[in-house]
């Protein structure tokens, strides 16, 4: 079973992780045994957030009941240092004394990158968390590779998380080799770009086939985790047929799919275009209680401000047709609101 070491935090992790997403859109009951499982399995690295709604306490509830040891990788969304609070509530909800990796979750811009490392911003809260004992290694995940690449030049981090599949493979070309560079540990996000990519099997040998890494595929039913952890036991190549779908699957989401570069942007009307482009993804990923997330209903709202000026289109260097994408989300999500109600 192959190790992978994190860098320069020296941790020593099975290369395939486990994302706590999933267990979000489940009972109880079956989300805990569902971490049991894959804990029991082999895979020794959890990945959760505070804005994972109930995930920290689920995984929390599923470690009491083994005695298997495990990695710990959470993160908050928190830019100032208050995010401290957040280590704290961390702490509880997964019933731990200290977590091994702690990030600061989806700093997507460089504005948000210079708030959190300015004075009294989030990575001076960690810091302080780390001095305190209360978590041993900081990390940072963003969407933006340009983000990833500053944040791994300026040395802060011990641990970086990026998007990776094979609809999304650029952080290959030079995130990774950044962060080797740097001794800094790897972790990839999405392997099945957010739920777009189906097909569990050409889409895990891809990324596991990458060395250095670890993926962190999530799972809300025990099928799932086993059908992962199987393919990752009887080995990652790649073959014939997985290059065929992989082609096959890429040419199907061509002038489809974004790959959250974020090069559209900025928006004159201010709207977060990859998570209104991703709306689908994210409902699928998240589960129908997603409009109880604020900045979720936040992103909606926002996103029908578009005013189809068109400026986004020469910028998408996927040649995405942004506006009409947008619009069908933005119908689809009402309908799908409609349809909530109409159950109640």
């Amino acid at each position: 079973m192959e190790k992978v070491r994190l860098g320069r935090t020296n941790l020593l992790v099975t290369k395939l992780g486990w994302g706590g997403i999933p267990i979000q859109r489940v009972e109880e009951r079956e989300a805990v045994s569902v971490v049991r499982a894959v804990v029991e399995m082999g895979v020794d690295l959890l990945d959760t957030a505070r804005g994972y709604t109930n995930s920290e306490h689920r995984i929390g509830l599923a470690l009491q009941r083994t005695k298997r040891s495990v990695i710990l990788s959470t993160k908050s969304s928190v830019r100032s240092a208050k995010i401290h609070n957040d280590v704290l509530e961390s702490l509880k909800q997964l019933k731990v004394k200290k977590i091994n990796i702690y990030h600061l979750h989806g700093v997507s811009t460089f504005e948000e990158y210079e708030t959190v490392m300015a004075p009294g911003g989030g990575y001076e809260g960690l810091k302080r968390a780390r001095d305190e004992g209360l978590i041993d290694h900081i990390g940072l995940t963003s969407h933006n590779l340009r983000v990833l690449e500053r944040a791994i030049a300026d040395g802060h981090f011990d641990v970086v998380m990026a998007c990776y599949s094979f609809l999304e493979p650029d952080a290959l070309q030079k995130v990774f080799p950044l962060a080797r560079e740097k001794d800094i540990g790897i972790l990839t996000m999405k392997p099945f770009s957010g739920g777009v990519i189906e097909e569990a099997s050409p889409a895990l040998r891809f990324v596991l086939s990458t060395t250095n890494i670890v993926p962190i595929p999530g799972s809300e039913t025990l099928e799932r985790a086993r059908e992962n952890w199987k393919i990752f036991t009887e080995g990652y190549s790649l073959t014939e047929k997985d290059k065929e779908r992989i082609e096959a699957i890429k040419k199907e989401f061509d002038c489809q799919f974004c790959r959250r570069c974020d090069y559209c942007q900025p928006c004159s009307e201010n709207i977060k275009i990859q998570f209104a482009i991703g709306l689908k993804s994210m409902v699928k990923r998240m589960g129908p209680n997603i409009q109880e997330h604020k900045w979720v209903m936040d992103v909606v709202e926002k996103a029908r401000h578009c005013s189809d000026c068109g400026e986004c289109l020469p910028r998408c260097p996927y040649h995405l047709p942004i506006p009409d994408l947008i619009k069908e989300n933005l119908t689809w999500f009402d309908s799908l609101r409609s349809e909530k109600r109409d159950q109640l």
